[in-house]
């Protein structure tokens, strides 16, 4: 039947010798498609998991930080007015 993909060769089509680990093709075809995949990958800039939650913790501990500053710098604006408006009165 023309424009069929099953075409027999020897028996076993095509797409059913793919599909098989041990035949060449399939080992060919798998190797170039991981090695394809890995280099997309790559371009991306992909980042482990480890990598993430790393990052996730130090940003975590950062913002905590900042926080903590912003809460003290607040204490001390009000310390200080406090100080002038005694000074003024």
């Amino acid at each position: 039947m023309a424009g069929d993909h099953s075409s027999k060769r020897g028996g076993t089509s095509f797409f059913e010798r793919l599909t098989r680990a041990d035949d060449p093709v399939f080992e060919q075809i798998d190797r170039n498609a991981k090695s394809l995949l890995q280099s997309a990958l790559t371009r991306l800039d992909v980042v482990s998991r480890e990598e993430f939650d790393a990052q996730a913790a130090v940003l975590k501990r950062t913002r905590e930080r900042l926080e903590a500053l912003e809460a003290k710098i607040a204490s001390l604006d009000e310390s200080l007015s406090a100080n002038e408006q005694r000074e003024t009165q």
